[in-house]
């Protein structure tokens, strides 16, 4: 439980000083609306991996059974 709250909190604070530190080309793509293409793409593969992880598991299962 420690190391989740230790990783969670190192999330955090280094999303926020990644944050504060302005990129031009993230600057250029949210201006432009093209950040949300960037995000649901990832969002997308994230969520694809997850189900893909979830289905492989229940077969291994099957299979030990």
């Amino acid at each position: 439980m420690k190391k989740i709250i230790t990783i969670l909190l190192f999330c955090i604070t280094s999303h926020y000083t990644f944050a504060q530190n302005q990129i031009e080309m993230a600057t250029g793509l949210r201006s432009s609306g093209k950040i949300y293409v960037v995000v649901l793409v990832l969002l997308t593969i994230f969520v694809v991996l997850g189900v893909f992880l979830f289905m492989l598991d229940k077969r291994i299962k099957k299979l030990e059974k």
